[in-house]
């Protein structure tokens, strides 16, 4: 794991609820729609989401910028594998179109999550979390970064292309049910240059 300095470090346990709230913005109200349908009756879909972040926190899957508040931005991300996850004929659609563009990306670390709080926004937050991922890819010798962004996330494709991304593939959306404006998937895609060529 790489050394993160102050204001970043690893999510814990109480930055729970920043986090459901985060990956909720990262995902324009997807994860939100998703955990409703994860609820049990009478259960809170927030209290669902806050416990799959709690689960990926334990992985030591995220990363927050504190200012000494708590978490106000975070990235989540993981290697991809060399081998594609196997899409059954009972795989969920609404999820078929992201599996594949990541089955796209094997052996990149991908950016599953890169958010922030709208009024911390325009402060170089979401380039500082990149650059870390990028060091994060090195650290597990992967050549490749990769993310899948909405079609009409015109401000997070920005900020992806001034990193280097380019488009490498588009599925629709499949949204069966799920509000959205989102017509299709992208899936952007850098390659790294060796830690010793920057």
């Amino acid at each position: 794991m790489i050394r993160l300095e102050p204001p970043l470090r690893l999510a814990g346990e109480a930055d729970a609820r920043a986090l459901a709230d985060l990956v909720n913005f990262a995902g324009e109200g997807l994860p939100l729609y998703i955990w409703e349908g994860l609820a049990k009756e009478g259960q809170d879909p927030w209290e669902v989401g806050r416990a799959r972040q709690l689960q990926k926190v334990r992985e030591d899957q995220i990363v927050v910028v504190d200012f000494g508040h708590g978490a106000v931005a975070s990235l989540t991300g993981y290697p991809l594998g060399s081998e594609p996850e196997p899409i059954a004929d009972d795989f969920p659609a609404l999820f078929r179109p992201l599996q594949e563009l990541e089955n796209k990306a094997l052996e990149s670390w991908y950016v599953n999550v890169l958010a922030c709080y709208p009024e911390y926004r325009g402060q170089g937050l979401g380039s500082r979390l990149l650059d870390v991922a990028e060091r994060l890819a090195r650290d597990e010798s992967l050549r490749r970064m990769s993310v899948i962004v909405a079609s009409n996330n015109t401000g997070a494709r920005r900020l992806y292309e001034r990193h280097g991304y380019r488009e490498a593939a588009t599925l629709p959306c499949v949204k069966e049910g799920w509000e959205t404006d989102t017509e299709h998937w992208v899936l952007l895609m850098k390659s790294l240059r060796p830690a010793n060529d920057c």
